[in-house]
């Protein structure tokens, strides 16, 4: 016997949730076959549900687009300043500098600082450009190839693009709470929904029973022996083999 499979996923329930409106609006409640007070919580519930979908959908989908253009951004600030810092090895290198310099720029020793993680290129980043800017107000001579006036340049559009990014992760996963808190009631009005006409066709053949159910979105799937069963070409099969 085919059992019940509910929906799984939001589409799914949407679309579960959907079809039980329309029947609700089409049929008088005599006829219905589920309680008008399972109808009356439905309707309370089924705008706000597909709303949220939406705006999740929407938002997920502007931070996936942005994704490509911020991850260029970042690519290029982290380019600029890991190439500064190389210049700044350098000139040390060469003994135009002294080693003591780095010490504007909140580093001691030879080795590059991280810039792996976005929040490192954001903290090295202020460190970078005002510590270049205080070595040249104590005299030093500016760097060249990247300038740090090129550096701040791409290193500005990066914040811009870091702090846009982090508005719209913050708005995905705000939207993304608000579906798996509506969620279970979802499943809940699904589940009495299907009860109930599950119920009110209770008397009837097994067949007639399920084929007045699905017109509700009751979807029912059978086991792989049933569905074997259930196709005189694939019993053919089994016993020809």
């Amino acid at each position: 016997m085919p059992y019940r499979r509910l929906p799984n996923t939001d589409q799914a329930r949407l679309r579960a949730l959907q079809t039980a409106i329309i029947i609700g609006q089409k049929k008088d409640l005599e006829e219905l076959a589920f309680s008008s007070k399972t109808l009356k919580r439905l309707k309370a519930f089924y705008t706000n549900f597909e709303t949220t979908l939406i705006h999740h959908k929407l938002a997920r989908t502007q931070q996936e687009k942005s994704s490509n253009t911020y991850l260029a951004t970042v690519r290029k600030a982290r380019l600029y300043l890991s190439h500064f810092i190389q210049v700044l090895n350098f000139a040390i290198q060469r003994g135009d500098m002294k080693p003591v310099v780095r010490e504007f720029y909140g580093f001691s020793d030879k080795k590059a600082p991280s810039l792996i993680m976005d929040s490192e290129v954001l903290d090295w980043g202020k460190k970078i450009i005002e510590g270049e800017h205080k070595r040249v107000s104590h005299g030093g001579n500016p760097l060249y190839n990247p300038s740090i006036a090129i550096v701040k340049v791409k290193f500005d559009q990066f914040v811009d693009a870091y702090h846009f990014q982090k508005t719209l992760q913050s708005n995905t996963a705000r939207w993304t709470a608000k579906v798996a808190d509506l969620r279970k009631e979802a499943d809940e009005i699904i589940l009495d929904i299907w009860n109930e006409v599950e119920e009110h066709y209770s008397n009837l053949p097994d067949d007639n029973k399920r084929e007045n159910a699905m017109v509700y979105g009751i979807t029912y799937v059978y086991r792989p022996m049933e569905r074997i069963k259930n196709d005189p070409q694939q019993v053919k099969n089994i016993y020809h083999r």
